[in-house]
């Protein structure tokens, strides 16, 4: 028997009335069409505090004793977690103190500053501000509340579950990110034991991302391992080691885990956001992309939740770009030419027959390697997908030229 259960899922579900919003759950036709069943969206994305993660710090809180409230509260997190732990400290008239790494998202910290927190800016990962967040919980009496390796956030984020299969009664798969395995642990319980109830199975799918999947190796293991953290646009979901409470939950309730390259990531949020008219972070599109790429087999009716949509306005920019490249729908070509009159205009009207369109062009006599009559012409274009790219390079070839892609 698991320390959380259905039983502690439905009270956490009591006391995050008022609080946590019930999110919408919509029919995602372009993924379903993709994925060859029923998909829908279950928009996390769209709660108090553009996160999930207001539901597991709101019902932690709720259960602490008036002496332990007195005390106050301390946190550590990139971004989510702070924000949730801030606001249901706020409605609970409780003080809070949150570490955030160097170099936090800016609109996480100001939301989580803007909530009534106190936040420290120190340490450069997650993990470093958890050891400066349990100091300072030795130092003064604070409560530690963890992102996700305690009974009642696991139980509070199994909220969701229950939500899902209120609106969903024959969902088959569910399909959910994963950092430290809270969500998914609390989504598993929940899940499980109503389809039991309902005499059937349900599968549970999670994804990582792959640059940092702690999952994968602890469950080789057969006990949570410690993982290099690497380099992810997904930091919601960038956790170097599984929790100790979570872990037993995913070994015995999670049928797989699976891992999403960043590209997968960047045409995951993409897509979310051209498709769907959704702003997404990263780590919240992971279920998406995993579906998007074909990695979860399709079953029957399918539930991708989107955890998350707080992004940093720059880093949506950056990811949209990168999220075209990705998907072949903009590249940068470097083509020499002879210095001669008219050759712009030249490849500038192949172009057009071709129906890419040209964003940027740099012509230039001055780079290394050129002899006295010869020029370069960079362009970046926009096309419609790698099959098009390629007929745009076919073409450019088949005219005479030597094009060179260079990156998006």
């Amino acid at each position: 028997m698991h320390e959380v259960t259905l039983a502690h899922v439905e009270d956490a579900a009591c006391a995050l009335a008022g609080v946590a919003q019930r999110t919408p759950l919509d029919h995602a036709t372009y993924l379903s069409e993709l994925h060859g069943c029923p998909v829908s969206l279950k928009l996390e994305n769209l709660q108090r505090t553009g996160s999930f993660k207001l539901r597991g710090a709101t019902y932690r809180l709720s259960r602490l004793t008036d002496e332990e409230r007195a005390r106050g509260v301390v946190a550590a997190s990139a971004g989510n977690h702070a924000q949730g732990v801030a606001f249901a400290a706020q409605q609970l008239g409780v003080e809070a103190t949150i570490f955030m790494p160097l170099g936090a998202p800016v609109p996480k910290l100001l939301a989580t500053m803007g909530y009534g927190a106190t936040v420290v800016t120190d340490g450069a990962t997650v993990e470093e501000c958890l050891a400066l967040a349990a100091a300072h919980a030795e130092r003064t009496g604070a409560i530690m509340i963890h992102p996700f390796d305690h009974a009642d956030v696991i139980a509070g984020q199994g909220t969701i579950g229950l939500e899902i299969l209120e609106d969903v009664p024959d969902a088959d798969t569910i399909v959910v990110p994963i950092g430290g395995g809270g969500l998914i642990a609390g989504v598993a319980v929940a899940a499980k034991a109503v389809a039991a109830q309902q005499g059937r199975d349900i599968r549970i799918v999670g994804v990582q991302a792959a640059a940092t999947a702690a999952f994968p190796p602890s469950l080789a293991a057969g006990h949570p391992v410690t993982i290099e953290r690497g380099a992810t646009i997904a930091d919601g979901i960038a956790v170097v080691r599984p929790g100790e409470h979570t872990f037993p939950i995913v070994r015995d309730l999670v049928d797989e885990v699976v891992t999403v390259e960043e590209d997968h990531l960047a045409r995951a949020v993409l897509t979310l956001l051209e498709r769907m008219k959704l702003v997404v972070e990263p780590a919240g599109a992971a279920a998406v992309a995993a579906i998007l790429e074909g990695l979860i087999e399709p079953h029957g009716s399918t539930v991708a939740l989107v955890s998350g949509g707080n992004i940093d306005p720059l880093l949506l920019q950056r990811i949209v770009a990168h999220g075209l490249v990705a998907s072949g729908r903009y590249m940068t070509i470097r083509i020499p030419l002879p210095d001669r009159p008219g050759q712009l205009a030249r490849v500038s009207e192949l172009l057009a027959r071709e129906g890419a369109n040209v964003i940027e062009v740099l012509h230039t006599r001055h780079d290394q390697g050129l002899t006295l009559n010869d020029v370069v012409l960079q362009m970046s274009v926009e096309t419609r997908g790698p099959n098009h790219q390629t007929a745009v390079i076919d073409a450019l070839r088949a005219a005479g030229y030597a094009p060179e892609v260079v990156g998006g």
